[in-house]
């Protein structure tokens, strides 16, 4: 989900002495079609980046499993008279780059543009037609559903894939987020052009937008700009709220045959959400345990002491409601039994002793020293106020991010931890051979 500044050599120094960090300055108002717009300034590039963000998702999908994801791919292949070919040259005659994309959350369109108000108008234009006026043509859609069933064919012959479809059915059973966002082929076969234009009628409406735009622009074209994209939407309905999240009832392992060597491995459970009270001593807990690479416990302890995988991580993928928390790795089939049981022993030791201070100060440092080369350009600031007003988090999230990484305390990680983390209900998939 998702900024021009230089490294800041000793950061967790300036936070521990009082001083502030200063992050970008969000500025956030209300269109009168009831969009969320969120925008910054920063003039020291001739860039524009312009994303607009519906909550029309994979959850979303109901039945028809993979309708947001093509519904997603055909912005670009017609709107209003231009067919593909000349959506692509009038963006590329000035060096303007479209893209889209989907998530269980949400979908959404981007724009890249120079400044330059002529070269920025008619990047703008097209944009406003692709995102308002999309025609979806009979021809087109089946051009794409041909190429994603293509692509879902393919994927039965990944081992990864398959073990993180089943992963997904196995944290969430029924909920939204069970399912892959590109669906299944079955799901997919059965999607008509009709379904997109009526998925596209009830989700991509003004009412359920977020418009973020950072750059080189002032605020009252910024203002403008956000108002003439969203004036050619319907006002529309926003959809119900995601249901929440059921953790699984117990603990359970499937191992799914496949003819490989290495054996890919996945435990975990439904882990946090974007407002989660948990959310930074989880954040810091798992930089420890496995989120810090080659320093991380996980790492240490299935790599470098036993060399069971090349490499063991752990993870949290924080969404609307309790996205997954997830340990993977790769090993060797005949290894497979003992690595597990090296995971559960070191994830057991975490819950129940938490980290070491050395080990806190250092993940601490860490984390603190390298966030700003995490947001020192426009496209990773585009990313992040995305996050912040899709989410609804606070305009000063950045300002504050490093001092509460820096406030965490190891009893605030075993204590999360212990509550949030249990292995009598972590889900355990294994694809490989016997």
């Amino acid at each position: 989900m998702r900024f021009n500044f230089i490294a800041l050599i000793g950061l967790s120094g300036l936070i521990a002495s009082g001083q502030v960090w200063a992050g970008p300055g969000i500025k956030h108002w209300q269109t009168q079609q009831g969009a969320r717009v969120y925008y910054v300034n920063t003039p020291s590039l001739p860039m524009i980046d312009v994303r607009v963000i519906f909550d029309a998702g994979s959850a979303r999908d109901g039945q028809q499993q993979g309708v947001a994801a093509l519904t997603s791919a055909l912005f670009d292949t017609g709107a209003g008279a231009w067919n593909a070919d000349a959506i692509a040259e009038r963006f590329e005659s000035v060096g303007a780059v479209f893209s889209s994309s989907v998530s269980e959350d949400n979908a959404w369109l981007s724009l890249r543009t120079l400044s330059d108000k002529t070269m920025a108008a008619t990047a703008i234009e097209t944009f406003d037609a692709v995102l308002s006026k999309p025609t979806f043509g009979a021809a087109d859609f089946e051009r794409e559903k041909t190429r994603m069933l293509a692509g879902l064919k393919h994927r039965e012959e990944s081992p990864g894939a398959i073990a993180r479809i089943a992963f997904q059915k196995a944290l969430y059973g029924d909920h939204p987020y069970a399912h892959p966002e590109e669906g299944f082929i079955d799901t997919v076969s059965a999607i008509q052009v009709s379904d997109i234009q009526r998925f596209y009628d009830n989700h991509y409406i003004a009412n359920n937008a977020v418009v973020v735009i950072v750059g080189d622009i002032a605020e009252d074209p910024a203002r403008e700009l956000a108002q003439s994209l969203v004036s050619h939407l319907k006002t529309g309905h926003k959809p119900e709220d995601i249901p929440q999240v059921t953790l699984p009832k117990q603990a359970s392992a499937q191992h799914i045959a496949f003819p490989s060597s290495q054996t890919h491995v996945l435990v975990g459970l439904p882990g946090k959400h974007r407002k989660d009270p948990d959310y930074f001593p989880l954040y810091v807990g798992n930089h420890i345990l496995g989120g810090g690479a080659l320093v991380s416990r996980l790492f240490e302890e299935v790599r470098e002491k036993r060399g069971l995988a090349y490499s063991a991580s752990s993870q949290f993928s924080p969404m609307y409601r309790e996205g997954p928390f997830a340990i993977s790795l790769q090993t060797r089939n005949d290894q497979t039994k003992q690595a597990l049981a090296v995971v559960d022993e070191t994830l057991q030791t975490f819950i129940d002793h938490g980290p070491e201070e050395a080990e806190l100060t250092a993940a601490k440092n860490n984390i603190i020293g390298g966030f700003a080369l995490r947001t020192d350009t426009n496209a990773k600031l585009l990313e992040y106020v995305s996050m912040i007003g899709f989410y609804q988090q606070p305009l000063d999230y950045l300002d504050t991010f490093p001092s509460k990484v820096a406030a965490v305390t190891a009893a605030d990680v075993q204590k999360a931890f212990k509550a949030r983390i249990r292995q009598d209900l972590m889900q355990t998939i294994t694809v490989g051979g016997e």
